[in-house]
Parts: C-alpha cells; sequence; structure tokens
C-alpha cells in the first residue's frame, strides 16, 4: 500500500484554511459563530494557523441537542474554528481514502448521495428477487478509536497529520457514552469498557471517518463473500442474490466480521426477504418498478407545513423561507411516486397566494 508524507503543510497551507472556511461557512453565513469568526477573518485564520504549526492546537467543547426525526440522536456540534480545521483535514486525506472506496458506497461522497443509492437500490431490486438488510448496531457511539486510528495509519505516514488526527478523535471520545450499550467481545476483560469509542454525530470527520472504518466492510462484502450487488449507506447497507440461503449465509459471515472491528450486527433488523415486498431504504419503500415515499415522511412534512405557514401569518418568517423549505422537501419527494402526496398536502387551500409548488 501506497503511503503518503508532508501533508501536513497542506492542510496549514492559508489558502487551505481559508477555502475551509469558506465550506464550513455554507448556508451558516448568518449564525453568530459564523458572523463572529468572519469578522475578524484573517486573524482568526492566521491564529488558527499558528496553533497548527506549533502543535498547541486544542479543540473546544462541543454543544448538544437532541433530534427525534426520523429518530432519536444526540447531534454534537463543534464550535465554528473547529469545524474550519476538520474541513482543512478532510480536504488533503479525502482523496487518498476516495481511491480506495468501492464504487457502491454513497454517503458523504461527491457525485453519490441519497438518490443516487436508492437508483442503485432499485437497479440490483430488479436483477435479483431477494435481498440482505443489514443495519450496524449504535454505529457511532460504537466506533473504536484504536481501530479507526489503525486504518488511518495505514497509508498515512505523516507523524502531524495523525497528531491533528489524534486530537480531533480525543475530543469526540465519551461524547455518545450514555447512547452505548457495552458489548464484549471474545478476549475483553473488564478493562474493555474503557477503551476510547464514538464519534460524535455531527462532524464532517465523523462522516467520513465512517466510510474509511466502514471500507472494512465493503472490502470483505466484495473481496471475500463475492457479492456484486451491494450498496452501503453510512451504516445500513443491502445485498442482493438469486439464492436466499446464500443471503442467509453471508448474513452470518458479516456478524463475525464485524467482530474484527468491535461493531455489531443489529440482529433483529438483520433479514431476508424477496425485493417484491419493498426495501425500506432512506426514508423510502422501493420496489422493482416503482418507489413510495415511507408514510411518516409524509406525516412529518404535514405537520412541519402547518406550523411554518402558522409562522408565516404571523409575520415571523417570510415568503422565500417558506418556499425554501417547501422545495427541498418536493425536490427530495419526487423521488418517488408522489404526486398525489404532493398535490394534497400543498392544495391551494393549504398554502398562501403565490405557491406554485
Amino acid at each position: 500500500m501506497k503511503t503518503y508524507k508532508n501533508l501536513y503543510p497542506q492542510i496549514c497551507d492559508f489558502i487551505n484554511l481559508y477555502r475551509a472556511y469558506r465550506a464550513a461557512a455554507r448556508g451558516k453565513r448568518g449564525r453568530p459563530d459564523v458572523a463572529a469568526f468572519e469578522f475578524d477573518l484573517e486573524s482568526n485564520l492566521l491564529r488558527l494557523q499558528e496553533e497548527l504549526l506549533h502543535h498547541t492546537y486544542r479543540p473546544g467543547p462541543y454543544r448538544h441537542f437532541t433530534i427525534f426525526s426520523p429518530k432519536r440522536r444526540k447531534v454534537s456540534a463543534a464550535p465554528f474554528r473547529d469545524r474550519v480545521v476538520h474541513h482543512a483535514l478532510v480536504c488533503v486525506i479525502e482523496p487518498i481514502f476516495e481511491r480506495r472506496f468501492i464504487h457502491d458506497s454513497y454517503a458523504c461522497r461527491v457525485g453519490k448521495g441519497t438518490h443516487a443509492a436508492l437508483d442503485r437500490c432499485q437497479t440490483f431490486a430488479r436483477w435479483r428477487p431477494y435481498v440482505l438488510q443489514c443495519d450496524v448496531k449504535q454505529f457511532f457511539p460504537a466506533v473504536d478509536h484504536v481501530i479507526l486510528r489503525r486504518i488511518l495509519a495505514r497509508p498515512i505516514a505523516d507523524e502531524d497529520v495523525l497528531w491533528l488526527i489524534d486530537r480531533i478523535l480525543d475530543s469526540g471520545a465519551g461524547v455518545l457514552a450514555n447512547e452505548y450499550d457495552m458489548v464484549y467481545f471474545p478476549g475483553d476483560d473488564l478493562l474493555a469498557a474503557l477503551r476510547p469509542r464514538g464519534l460524535p454525530i455531527g462532524n464532517l470527520t465523523s462522516q467520513f471517518w465512517a466510510n474509511c472504518l466502514l471500507n472494512e466492510l465493503d472490502q470483505f462484502v466484495k473481496r471475500e463473500l463475492r457479492c456484486p450487488h451491494y450498496i452501503r449507506y453510512v451504516d445500513d447497507f443491502l445485498l442482493f442474490h438469486e439464492d436466499k440461503r446464500i443471503l442467509h449465509c453471508w448474513r452470518l459471515a458479516i456478524g463475525e466480521f464485524l467482530t474484527s472491528l468491535r461493531l455489531t450486527l443489529h440482529e433483529r433488523e438483520a433479514r431476508v426477504y424477496p425485493v417484491m415486498t419493498g426495501i425500506p431504504f432512506l426514508g423510502f419503500r422501493v420496489y422493482p418498478d416503482h418507489r413510495r415515499l415511507k408514510r411518516t415522511n409524509g406525516v412529518r412534512f404535514g405537520h412541519r407545513l402547518r406550523w411554518l405557514i402558522t409562522q408565516y401569518a404571523a409575520g415571523e418568517i417570510d415568503f422565500e423561507q417558506l418556499t425554501a423549505v417547501v422545495q427541498g422537501w418536493v425536490n427530495h419527494a419526487r423521488y418517488g411516486d408522489t404526486w398525489g402526496l404532493r398535490r394534497a398536502l400543498l392544495s391551494a387551500d393549504r398554502i398562501p397566494a403565490g405557491g406554485g409548488f
């Protein structure tokens, strides 16, 4: 495997830090922490550069909040200056790992995403009659730092870059401790409970490192199981085959392999079934010849739409803000057979004059 050195000067380069600031601020420039950083932008970037060069950089405390849609998750937001560092790091090291990723890994990658994954899922559902659907139990809270760090260090031979990775990893250790149910693996003693683990949901680095870690699973499925029809989106993944007995065997093999990463398969969710019954995936139910938006998605948007219209009527938001939210949902929902749903939710008696969605 080729290794890479002299990466750290690229991360600390002022132009790279400026581009990282632009990426981190995209769509968020009205927020107080972003505006405060931008107010004295050059000085803040120079100070950040000096801290990185002299190894005095220390990540700040996270701000935590809980979201309940589509499921309960604890999200951890890093200070804005730390998010700039995350972008600066990922910008330099992502291409190194990107060329090692398989084609059918779709989360947090340029040119991929939810809709491309749905298209691929439907294509495979037309080609193969059975699917094995799996996900990793408590994935982000369960990520073991020692294993992840070992994977990241394989191609990166720059100790300064590894120092920065360690600082970011350490800042997230224990953030999701209350979300993790301790699992002991073969050979563990009681000290296993003290292993640093967990990636804060909300960090760019967490999303990228999830792909780096689960690329090990991708390579196992492709090289060892030799499954040509496989899709992964973060920790949700699908395997397709014409023989359901083979899929059951693969389910056992995947569960065993994940233990090498100190991860566990969500046993109750791992199941084999015919694709004709529909595959619940990324908010849709995918059939070989059509897709339907999950009912809960339409219900949630209906509630949100009523709340937004109430805010608009009270003058708390303007029509452009209302439009942006509605258009965002419409652009997602149109990837399924949702014409009737969209017509019902966005009828003239619901939307203020000037709609036209």
